[in-house]
C-alpha cells in the first residue's frame, strides 16, 4: 500500500491576534509575554506564527499567537495568504487588533471588515468563535475621534477595549477581559473541514524473510535481507550475541523451515560466507 500524505503544522494557542501589518501584534506579545517576536517599522515583520505564554494577575494563563498579518484578498492567497489563515483554526477566541490611530492611512471600521471577510471566506466557522476588539494606539490623539467613529459604524455587539502598548493603557483590563472569555469557550473546537483523502494502493509482493536451498554438497544455504540483516549486526566474538541471533532464527521460523527441510542433528547450515551445525 502506498499513501501520498501531507504534514501540515499549525499552532496550538488559545488566543489568536489577527490584524493587518504593523498594527502592533507583535508590540503586545512582547508586553505581555517572554516571547520576542521580530518588531520593525515595515510590513510583515512577522512572517511565522509566535507563541507566547500569558499570565493574569490573579494567575490564569493562556497561550497568546501572533499570527502573520492578513491583508485583503489572503483567503485567496494574496499576502501571505493560507500561511496566516490556516493558524488560526486552531485559536479559541480571536482578538482584532486595530490601529485606531489610522498611522498607516487607512480606516479602521474598513480593517475590521476586511479582516472578517477574509476568515468568513476561508471558513465561516471562524466567525462563530468569540471575537474581542483590540482599539490599540490610544496614546495618539487622533484615535480619540477615530475610536468614536469606528463604534459608530460597528453593527455587532463586539466588546471593544483601549489599548497602548507604549503606555500600557488598558493592558490590565484586556487581559482579563480575555481570561474571562477563554473560561467561558469550550476548549474543543470544530476543526475545518479538511479535503477528503486519497489513497493510491500499489500492489507490493510480500517480503520473503528468508530463503533456504541446497547447495550440490548437501549443506542448507540460508539467504534474504532480512536474515543476512540480522546476522552482519551479530558480533560472533561475544556468546550472548550468538545466542540473540539463536532466538531470532527461532523466531522467524528457520529452525521449523530446516526440519520440514530435511536437516537434521549435525548437518551444515550455510549463511553467506559461515557455516554451523543444525542441531537438535
Amino acid at each position: 500500500m502506498e499513501r501520498d500524505i501531507v504534514i501540515e503544522l499549525k499552532v496550538m494557542a488559545d488566543v489568536g491576534l489577527v490584524g493587518f501589518p504593523s498594527v502592533g501584534k507583535s508590540t503586545l506579545l512582547s508586553v505581555v509575554s517572554a516571547a520576542r517576536p521580530k518588531i520593525a517599522d515595515y510590513h510583515f515583520t512577522t512572517l511565522q506564527p509566535n507563541l507566547g505564554m500569558v499570565e493574569t494577575e490573579d494567575h490564569r494563563s493562556f497561550v497568546m499567537a501572533d499570527l502573520p498579518g492578513l491583508i485583503e484578498g489572503a483567503s485567496e492567497g494574496v499576502g501571505l495568504g493560507h500561511q496566516f489563515l490556516r493558524h488560526i483554526e486552531r485559536t479559541r477566541v480571536i482578538v482584532h487588533i486595530i490601529d485606531m490611530a489610522s498611522t498607516e492611512g487607512r480606516d479602521p471600521y474598513d480593517d475590521f471588515v476586511t479582516i472578517n471577510e477574509e476568515l468568513r471566506a476561508y471558513d465561516q466557522t471562524l466567525l462563530e468563535r468569540p471575537q474581542i476588539i483590540v482599539a490599540n494606539k490610544m496614546d495618539i490623539p487622533e484615535a480619540e475621534e477615530q475610536l468614536a467613529f469606528f463604534k459608530e459604524q460597528l453593527t455587532e455587539d463586539y466588546p471593544i477595549y483601549r489599548l497602548s502598548t507604549i503606555t500600557r493603557e488598558g493592558l490590565r483590563e484586556l487581559l482579563f477581559a480575555i481570561a474571562d472569555t477563554l473560561d467561558e469557550t469550550p476548549h474543543r473546537i470544530k476543526p475545518v473541514e479538511e479535503a477528503p483523502e486519497h489513497i493510491v494502493y500499489k500492489h507490493q509482493p510480500e517480503e520473503v524473510p528468508f530463503i533456504i536451498t541446497r547447495d550440490d554438497d548437501g549443506a542448507y544455504v540460508l539467504s534474504g535481507a532480512k536474515i543476512e540483516k540480522l546476522f552482519k549486526m551479530t558480533d560472533l566474538t561475544r556468546d550472548e550475541s550468538i545466542q540473540r541471533f539463536s532466538r531470532q532464527m527461532r523466531s522467524m521460523g528457520i529452525d521449523e523451515a530446516l526440519r520440514e527441510r530435511g536437516a537434521k542433528d549435525g548437518d551444515v547450515v550455510r549463511l553467506m560466507n559461515y557455516e554451523f551445525e543444525f542441531i537438535e
